[in-house]
């Protein structure tokens, strides 16, 4: 099953897909315009994963003061930094390099607190897309995730859909790519993750307890590219959902 959440004529709704773009709970269809797409469930904690694919780390190998780790690298974003399908996020005149990143999010469905990593996929409800831009103009090291590349506000697209993880048979085989304005510029596979679900989640769950609404970006592949002011930038996965996002400039956010 996959349902979102959106905001309609004054309330916040839960909605379903449908052939004429969503249907609310109450049964009135819309088109995918005629809402406010926000992140499809109720987020709580938010975890996110950097270099988690090798051709990844290699892509960005010269930037890195070291490239490989003995734990994943982790770190955790505010809720500000959220925002749902078909949002703006903004681009600061002042930076040269912005680019998209594509993520598997993983949703925790219930209390994990030192699970094993063999019954970790126990504790998982669904799964979305997220587009987890940075700046790397601000980028220090691997070890130092600096707040302005990874927190800013609007920088992390959730959506469209929460699908529930019985409807997914395997995370860890899905294609993923991204498209700016129509062409294809990323791809890449979650078999591809150095760390994977489980992996993630008895490592987390060892020192943290990780609680229902909490969600986990298992990180990005390589082929990421600047975008620009006006760019339409698109993350899919299969089976997941395709997520929709625009680049505007300063003077949208009166500044």
């Amino acid at each position: 099953m996959k349902t979102a959440r959106v905001a309609y004529s004054g309330a916040i709704h839960s909605a379903t897909p449908h052939a004429a773009g969503l249907q609310l709970a109450d049964g009135r269809v819309l088109a995918e315009t005629d809402v406010v797409w926000l992140p499809p469930f109720e987020v709580g904690t938010i975890i996110a994963l950097g270099l988690n694919y090798a051709d990844h780390v290699k892509e960005l190998s010269k930037e890195l003061t070291v490239t490989t780790q003995d734990e994943p690298l982790v770190f955790f974003k505010g809720p500000g930094s959220l925002l749902g399908h078909r949002g703006t996020t903004r681009r600061p005149a002042d930076v040269k390099f912005m680019h998209y990143e594509c993520e598997l999010a993983v949703v925790i469905g219930k209390t994990a607190s030192r699970v094993a990593a063999a019954q970790a996929m126990d504790h998982v409800a669904g799964y979305t897309v997220c587009n987890d831009y940075a700046v790397r103009d601000y980028l220090e090291n691997w070890y130092r995730p600096n707040l302005r590349v990874k927190n800013r506000d609007g920088g992390t697209v959730l959506g469209p859909w929460l699908v529930d993880a019985a409807d997914v048979p395997d995370p860890h085989a899905l294609a993923l790519r991204t498209r700016v304005n129509g062409r294809v510029t990323q791809q890449g596979n979650t078999a591809d993750l150095i760390n994977n679900i489980p992996a993630l989640i008895e490592y987390l769950s060892a020192f943290m307890t990780l609680q229902a609404g909490d969600v986990i970006l298992t990180g990005t592949p390589d082929g990421v590219a600047n975008v620009n002011v006006g760019d339409e930038v698109v993350c899919e996965i299969d089976g997941i959902g395709s997520l929709v996002n625009t680049i505007v400039g300063d003077e949208s956010f009166g500044l």
